[in-house]
């Protein structure tokens, strides 16, 4: 046998864990199934390593959310649930629609932030980001022109 035939064979057994055995760095929170995208995007939200988005797109174009990766080091699972150490940590997890609910080992499952009805619309936010908006656009009508 030779050297590379033996290099791919691994009789001692590399084996790749099981998805959601528990070993890894981060605790998986899944706010939409993966089977609605066809492929996937990580993000680094924050400081590098600590919290990702998982961003999926769908058969239509449109990105959203699969779910969310918290570092180990910045949450902790107390009866069940995911609770946050850091800041960052715990505004995720208060923006999720639903306290996240372990499936298994690391991994967790919520709903994603709350639908907000149409009679509440706009909001504060949206009515401040228009309004910055707004006055950026002017501001480069004004660079353009001037």
């Amino acid at each position: 046998m030779s050297s590379r035939a033996r290099a791919r064979s691994q009789p001692e057994g590399r084996a790749r864990t099981k998805p959601g055995a528990g070993g890894g760095a981060f605790f998986h929170i899944e706010v939409r199934p993966k089977s609605e995208f066809k492929t996937f995007r990580t993000q680094d939200v924050g400081k590098e390593g600590g919290i990702e988005r998982v961003a999926g797109k769908r058969a239509s174009g449109s990105w959203s959310t699969q779910k969310w990766l918290i570092g180990k080091d910045h949450a902790h699972v107390e009866g069940g649930t995911l609770v946050g150490d850091t800041v960052d940590a715990r505004r995720v997890l208060k923006r999720l629609g639903s306290p996240p609910k372990r499936i298994r080992a690391d991994r967790f499952k919520a709903q994603d932030r709350p639908n907000v009805p149409e009679r509440a619309k706009p909001t504060t936010a949206q009515r401040q980001a228009r309004t910055r908006n707004i006055r950026k656009a002017r501001a480069a009508r004004a660079r353009k022109r001037g």
